[in-house]
């Protein structure tokens, strides 16, 4: 998929990832759109970068259609908004888990299901999910954010197997642990110790390319977490059980007293 000319959506672009995101395709030509929940933090990001700022809260299923409606000539969907959704599953009112479930993988749904006929119809397009590492491997305090995640992945690769030969892509991207965007930047926390991260540049690059080669999954990633991603998704018991030893459950808890009011 050639992304100069082509029309972009990104949500979630507010975040750093995002405006990492946007800022390679901007480089590469693309005709972005940028979506986010709020208008006074997303209109000096596109104004950065010449885009038009659809504003949408995609906790909400009308927003979400809306903003389908609005973006309907999009030929590329970058669906990258997600929430934390960090944290004991029974601290979470029903309302909270609707949220994280509505935002980080109903609504990618729903706007692949909205765009992707007319990809279809004009023979070219693309659609990539940013997923997680943690949508291949469970762990403590994040179950919420496993099953959105988990959830994501299992869509995108069928979803790509049902789009075959119409032209149209589908990628899944999923980051490790981000430095400089996302649980880090947000919360203060440190990664454990010896655990290395990658830069959202990375992760942007590593979109780029998936849309640019119709690649199917890119674990974004030091090679040791891609191994024990991979191993953990095997033996899901073996990793349990490594996760429990671990020094990580200290930064576990920090990020989850700071992403309690992200719910």
């Amino acid at each position: 998929m050639r992304i100069a000319g082509s029309t972009v959506l990104v949500t979630g672009a507010t975040g750093g990832l995002g405006q990492a995101i946007a800022r390679e395709l901007a480089v590469r030509g693309a005709k972005l759109v940028l979506s986010g929940r709020r208008a006074d933090a997303l209109k000096p990001i596109a104004a950065e970068f010449g885009a038009r700022a659809v504003t949408a809260d995609l906790a909400d299923p009308d927003q979400v259609d809306q903003l389908a409606e609005t973006c309907a000539d999009t030929d590329i969907l970058i669906a990258n908004a997600a929430l934390p959704s960090s944290g004991d599953l029974l601290e979470y009112t029903p309302e909270q888990i609707d949220r994280a479930l509505t935002v980080n993988l109903r609504s990618p749904v729903m706007l692949a299901r909205a765009l992707a006929p007319r990809m279809v119809e004009a023979g070219r397009g693309h659609i990539a999910f940013v997923g997680s590492i943690s949508g291949k491997t469970a762990s403590r305090s994040t179950s919420l954010y496993n099953a959105t995640k988990f959830g994501l992945r299992g869509f995108a690769l069928g979803f790509r197997q049902d789009l075959h030969g119409t032209g149209v892509g589908v990628s899944l991207v999923q980051p490790g642990f981000v430095r400089d965007a996302g649980m880090f930047a947000v919360t203060g926390a440190t990664p454990p110790a010896g655990m290395r991260t990658v830069s959202p540049g990375q992760v942007a690059t590593a979109v780029v390319r998936a849309v640019e080669r119709d690649l199917c999954e890119v674990n974004v990633a030091p090679v040791e977490l891609r191994v024990l991603s991979a191993i953990a998704g095997q033996f899901p018991g073996i990793a349990e059980r490594v996760q429990r030893g671990s020094a990580a459950r200290r930064t576990v808890r920090q990020i989850v007293e700071a992403q309690r009011d992200r719910r």
